[in-house]
């Protein structure tokens, strides 16, 4: 990475530190660390970032798909991103007739959207559904006379210092033909269910816990008993220096009432992003878990003891087992993203890391052992780096979308001949403007044009 990339990084680290009390900065769940703390690397050069696509092979004239981007954003004055945050944004994305079209929606009683997707509950409309931070709402958004007008389904104040809807995702939780919502949020540990009832949504609190952050959110059925498990990352606050921050991965069983549960007992360190699917394809659903570097010392003397790991848990896979599956030279990885970019049948995994880059894992012979590990492009960063691994031209392969915030880019990536060829399709002048938290696919049929 740059060193102008690493200054960037470093100033959206004081963006979020300034600001006033009342909603006046973004809250962000943790500030990025300053350039000074990151440790040298050869990764970080840009010279390994793969060559531009030529315009000709780029995305289809029209696609049948979408994508949802949830922000925060700064507002900017004199051409500069300032401290103060703006009204939390969604923005829209559609290819349509050669151009890649933007539509916007901002919400002020929140400065962040945590995530956006696509929601359709039983007999009624789909629509869109959010995830909004300071304020803390769920909201569902349809389109009326031509415009994306929300329904609260659900306000909360949790009582702590931070009030945050913080990841979602949806499922048939009860076996009962009706999406539940499973939510985490700050800061009081609080993870929720909300039910369909006809036209109301009920909110049911499985979980609450003083002083913790939850950060994720995954659903699966590891045990193939027919029953979904929700899955979920609880740790302890945030801190922006080198301090052990303890964490864990738990389950609950909505359906029987039963949980939380300890399934990875990360000791020392925490983790921020999960995947539960069934990634080596034998039928069966696994839990993946990026768990953050171990670090020493502060500022300058910061250095890396023990890198991000990769780790896999089955079902009966003990809680203090450490299955490593793959190691990425960085101190953050927000962002696993699961799909098949050559066509062939079999999935991968892409991991989004804070500054070293976009890293492809295969699984190899014994998918428990270690994968095969590659980069993609090393020129690409970001605090969140949300990435999505999608097929919104329903070829049959899937690309990869990233939001690079460090270099102010959304891009897309396609495997051709075993390679990714990189295209940008949406650039922003000031970089530091907006941080993306999350990327959704939208089929067009769900925007309710």
């Amino acid at each position: 990475m740059r060193h102008d990339a690493l200054i960037r990084i470093g100033l959206w680290a004081a963006l979020l530190a300034m600001g006033c009390k009342g909603g006046e900065r973004p809250e962000p769940e943790e500030a990025p660390p300053a350039p000074a703390e990151q440790p040298e690397a050869e990764a970080d050069k840009p010279a390994d970032a793969p060559a531009q696509e030529p315009k000709a092979a780029g995305a289809p004239a029209s696609l049948p798909n979408g994508l949802l981007l949830a922000y925060s954003q700064f507002q900017v004055v004199d051409g500069k991103a300032t401290a103060k945050p703006g009204p939390a944004r969604l923005d829209i994305l559609t290819r349509e007739n050669g151009e890649w079209r933007t539509e916007t929606v901002e919400d002020a009683q929140s400065n962040v959207f945590h995530k956006a997707m696509p929601l359709a509950p039983r007999g009624q409309p789909p629509g869109i559904l959010t995830l909004g931070g300071s304020g803390a709402h769920v909201k569902l958004w349809r389109r009326a006379k031509g415009e994306l007008q929300s329904t609260t389904l659900w306000h909360a104040e949790f009582g702590g210092k931070f009030n945050r809807m913080r990841d979602a995702e949806i499922a048939d939780l009860f076996g009962d033909g009706t999406p539940a919502i499973a939510v985490a949020t700050h800061d009081q540990g609080v993870v929720a269910v909300l039910r369909q009832r006809v036209n109301k949504w009920r909110v049911e609190r499985i979980d609450q816990k003083p002083d913790t952050f939850v950060h994720e959110i995954e659903i699966g059925d590891l045990d193939k008993d027919g029953t979904l498990e929700v899955y979920a990352t609880p740790s302890e606050p945030n801190k922006l220096d080198a301090e052990a921050q303890h964490g864990e991965v738990v389950r609950y069983v909505p359906k029987d009432k039963k949980g939380p549960t300890t399934v990875a007992d990360l000791g020392k360190r925490h983790a921020k992003e999960i995947y539960v699917g069934d990634v080596d394809g034998d039928g069966t659903d696994e839990l993946y878990v990026a768990v953050e570097a171990l670090t020493t010392g502060r500022g300058a003397s910061l250095q890396i003891v023990e890198p991000v790991e990769i780790r896999r848990y089955d079902v009966g896979t003990a809680p203090e087992a450490k299955v490593v599956i793959a190691t990425i030279p960085d101190r953050l990885c927000r962002f696993l993203t699961v799909g098949d970019v050559d066509g062939d049948g079999k999935k991968e995994m892409v991991a989004a890391s804070f500054s070293k880059g976009l890293w492809l894992l295969r699984p190899g012979k014994d998918p428990k052992s270690e994968w095969g590990v590659e980069s993609i492009d090393r020129d690409s960063g970001g605090f969140e780096h949300a990435a999505l691994l999608t097929d919104l031209d329903e070829d049959g392969t899937d690309e990869l979308y990233v939001a690079a915030d460090v270099q102010g880019e959304l891009r897309r990536y396609v495997w051709t001949r075993g390679r990714a060829k990189r295209e940008v399709i949406l650039s922003r002048d000031i970089p530091m403007s907006r941080m993306t938290w999350n990327i959704m696919p939208v089929s067009i049929g769900q925007l309710g044009r």
